[in-house]
């Protein structure tokens, strides 16, 4: 599961929280680890394609986290959401999320997590491109401008290097850019639709639910559903459903209750950087100069496309 960077946060919470006008150390170290907890994703993701069947894993995540965030939703009083005047973008949001995430759980069969990781995460990258052109108020300025050619440079760095070995390949490489082109278009549709009116958690359900029954669906046309199943295998789909798909997306909206979204959002470019750590340390993956060349210019360029303008005249 990814961090839904620009989802809006009316309905979260019950104002129990102070808003704070910075990231303090706490605030800093909650991002660190969330952006730990999305790197180490990746990780147990490859894992447990060992077992699942990447698109059938995927279908059981987005099945159990929905059963979560019902629970969840019935515990704190919120009404489900599924109403006839949502259907439509309910159901396009759930479409798109079904396509990222068969990306994203092939792409991580076929490539390696450092390269899987450099690609899917910048999105950013591509929305802003697009809200360039069509969302009031999301023109670029220079410093976004610098950043989105820095990182948009940094991909295609990791993209043009040839293969030698078995451990990566260029479909999978694509896989991950379809991925993040998938999250962006899901960005983009909560940003120009009514459903952007809705608590996170209503948002959240419609993707769970439409794609859990696409994913079940399209699960046996990429083979057997299961392969040499264990229970580290079951491990990797509880962590990816309890700490990323379900109370990791609410830790974030917690997170974005009480912090500026601009300060929230700039920690995104942590994401890519522990991915590539996390599959070098835990995986052993052969980090070449593509991949620190690469991590390095989309890391920096989300910096600049997720800072804080500053005021004019100071």
């Amino acid at each position: 599961m990814r961090p839904p960077l620009d989802l809006p946060l009316r309905g979260w919470a019950d104002a129990a929280m102070d808003r704070k006008p910075h990231i303090d150390l706490a605030g800093a170290l909650a991002l660190t680890a969330f952006a730990l907890v999305l790197g180490l994703n990746q990780v147990v993701i490859k894992v447990s394609n060992g077992g699942f069947q990447p698109v059938f894993m995927a279908a059981l995540r987005s099945a159990l986290a929905f059963l979560v965030m019902l629970a969840w939703m019935r515990y704190r009083g919120l009404h489900h959401g599924i109403r006839r005047d949502l259907l439509g973008p309910g159901l396009l949001l759930g479409v798109l999320f079904t396509f990222e995430f068969v990306c994203l759980y092939l792409a991580l069969d076929y490539t390696t997590v450092s390269r899987a990781s450099i690609i899917f995460y910048s999105m950013p990258v591509w929305l802003t491109l697009v809200a360039h052109f069509v969302l009031p108020g999301e023109r670029m300025g220079p410093a976004r401008a610098l950043g989105l050619m820095l990182a948009m440079a940094g991909v295609i760095w990791v993209l043009a290097k040839p293969y030698g070995g078995a451990e990566a390949s260029l479909a999978g490489d694509f896989l991950a850019l379809g991925a993040a082109l998938g999250w962006g278009g899901i960005a983009l549709v909560l940003r120009l639709n009514r459903v952007s009116s809705e608590p996170p958690e209503v948002q959240l359900l419609w993707q769970l639910g439409v794609s859990m029954l696409l994913l079940f669906a399209l699960a046996p046309l990429f083979g057997p559903l299961t392969r040499e199943l264990a229970p580290i295998h079951w491990a990797g789909l509880g962590f990816q459903v309890l700490a990323v798909a379900s109370f990791g997306y609410l830790i974030w909206f917690m997170l974005l209750k009480v912090y500026p979204a601009s300060g929230v959002a700039s920690f995104s470019f942590l994401s890519p950087v522990c991915g590539v750590a996390l599959g070098w340390l835990l995986l052993g993956e052969t980090i070449g100069i593509e991949i620190i060349g690469g991590l390095c210019l989309v890391a920096v360029g989300l910096f600049l496309i997720n800072r804080k303008p500053k005021p004019a005249g100071l």
